[in-house]
């Protein structure tokens, strides 16, 4: 290959990887046992309820209780 036919190939290379960089990325809708604590205090939008971590993916509502009063004490103690 001679120089000019490499930094054509290069070029184009280049080029395509940039273009895909902009591409939309389809993303697949998930359902998760999350839905069942939207409607609780501090669900807004646009993130709804939000838990990063997974604490609560298999939790019911007994469990989701007993973290909401020890994240309300922890935060109350927090500002003694």
């Amino acid at each position: 290959l001679t120089s000019s036919t490499m930094y054509k190939s290069l070029l184009i290379a280049s080029s395509i990887a940039a273009a895909s960089a902009f591409a939309p990325v389809q993303v697949a809708k998930t359902t998760t046992s999350l839905n069942a604590f939207e409607s609780e205090i501090g669900a807004q939008a646009p993130l709804g309820f939000w838990d990063p971590l997974g604490f609560l993916d298999r939790a019911d509502q007994e469990t989701f209780d007993r973290l909401r009063y020890v994240e309300l004490k922890h935060g109350r103690i927090s500002q003694l």
